[in-house]
């Protein structure tokens, strides 16, 4: 796929995918959404890389969904990308975010700038979130006349809780990202400069374990991390473990422990 609304490069076992739309502050399309997507497919079926950063270029992460490309258009009768009535929280049809998310090597949110709306919503279910000191993050959805989508109603309370969930989405107030680091919603709160320095410093302590275990370590925490059948959460855990003690990559950890080693599962 052609890139027209990110970039995608790599830094040693790290890929980083920025959001490319500096003249509008990244504002969301569907088109960057397919791109966003391809990428991460693409660093998955990459094996040299262990992990993926996603930033904005310029001021911005993504100040929210393009309002021309997006809403207008389809207030004018258009669907404003492949078929996103028919996919979830306007995305193109046949695009599963949670899914593609929780699915993916370890992924980092190294927010920039504004991050409203979708831009907001739509790293909530990423495995670390860093934030810079000049950020600003907003649910504005209800002054859009619209509700919030992708699974950011749960997301949003298991990151920051019930009553503070409650306030941001029905004020859609904005917050800097000192508030929002306090408030629980990101991991990481630096400056300004040293935002992508941070992330990739995660991203390499990812990346240097093996991708089939990462994958299905973010799967446990999917699948259990809000159920109340401890038995099911137990049981997932061990079947999951009993089909790591026949892997190549359990075999190279052992070894490399006897043998006084690093292991290598690149």
């Amino acid at each position: 796929m052609e890139y027209q609304e990110i970039i995608y490069e790599t830094k040693d076992n790290v890929a980083l995918i920025t959001l490319n739309r500096p003249e509008k502050l990244n504002a969301w399309t569907p088109r960057m959404c397919e791109e966003q997507a391809d990428a991460i497919e693409k660093a998955n079926k990459d094996k040299s890389i262990g992990a993926i950063i996603m930033t904005g270029a310029g001021r911005g992460f993504c100040a929210g969904a393009d309002i021309g490309d997006t809403f207008q258009t389809r207030l004018g009768g258009e669907d404003p990308g492949n078929d996103t009535a028919g996919g979830s929280g306007g995305m193109p049809a046949g695009i599963d975010w949670i899914s593609i998310v929780r699915g993916s090597k370890p992924i980092i949110a190294a927010v920039n700038g504004p991050a409203v709306g979708i831009g907001v919503t739509m790293i909530l279910p990423f495995d670390v979130i860093v934030t810079s000191e000049k950020a600003k993050f907003g649910f504005a959805f209800i002054k859009m006349g619209i509700v919030p989508e992708l699974a950011s109603t749960h997301f949003l309370v298991s990151r920051v809780g019930w009553g503070r969930a409650n306030e941001m989405m029905l004020s859609g107030s904005l917050y800097s990202g000192k508030e929002v680091h306090e408030f629980g919603l990101t991991e990481y709160l630096v400056e300004e400069g040293r935002l992508l320095d941070k992330a990739f410093e995660i991203g390499t302590v990812m990346s240097e374990n093996p991708d089939r275990q990462l994958r299905m370590t973010k799967q446990l925490l999917t699948a259990n991390a809000v159920t109340t059948d401890i038995k099911a959460a137990e049981e997932l855990e061990t079947k999951l473990l009993q089909e790591c003690w026949e892997t190549e990559e359990h075999e190279e950890a052992v070894n490399a422990f006897l043998e006084k080693r690093k292991p290598n599962f690149r």
